[in-house]
């Protein structure tokens, strides 16, 4: 009896000490949890701060990216606003030149309408300039067989002598001057005598 009581007695001991020891496991295991979870807050909250960093980094290298791009575009914008007064002022020039080129052409083109009723004159004018000739031709022959006619009635009348030399159209109306007068004269001369 006295071996159970001891028995016993160490039992509910070991009982009490397995009780505290499984409290404080509990309590131990509490603790770890409590642990855990604190440091699994800390490694979220590292890990947080390690991506916020590594935010903070890319969007310092974006903003760089950004500015660069930005002052890129600003370039762009530049060389295409000189590109488009470049346009403008050639498109102006192009316009000013098209306007010069139509003047132009409409210009050669009264130059040629001009040019042709020039030559329809000048062959007009060589027309009637060879009519001219050809008619001053045919009066020049019939001037000169009426002048031979002349000179020939002038000195085949009695009292004349028969030129030597070539008469000129002076000579010839001395000549027929003369002729003239003497007719004149003999008229005047038949009146007074009274013959008709």
């Amino acid at each position: 009896a006295g071996t159970i009581s001891s028995l016993q007695r160490q039992l509910e001991i070991q009982e009490s000490q397995l009780r505290r020891t499984t409290s404080e496991k509990e309590t131990l295991q509490r603790k770890l949890r409590e642990h855990e979870n604190q440091l699994q807050a800390m490694s979220a909250k590292i890990c947080s701060l390690s991506e916020e960093r590594e935010h903070e980094e890319m969007m310092v290298a974006i903003e760089k990216e950004n500015c660069s791009l930005r002052q890129v575009v600003t370039e762009q914008e530049s060389k295409l606003a000189e590109q488009n007064k470049l346009i403008s002022e050639l498109q102006g020039t192009v316009s000013q030149l098209q306007a010069e080129v139509l003047s132009n052409q409409q210009h050669i083109h009264k130059q040629q309408q001009a040019q042709q009723e020039i030559q329809s004159r000048a062959e007009a004018l060589q027309h009637r300039e060879l009519q001219t000739r050809v008619a001053l031709e045919r009066i020049t022959s019939r001037f000169e067989r009426y002048r031979s006619k002349i000179i020939q009635a002038t000195f085949s009348t009695a009292g004349s002598k028969p030129p030597q030399a070539e008469v000129t159209d002076e000579e010839v109306l001395e000549a027929m001057q003369k002729i003239i007068n003497e007719r004149l004269e003999f008229h005047q001369m038949l009146k007074q005598k009274g013959i008709k």
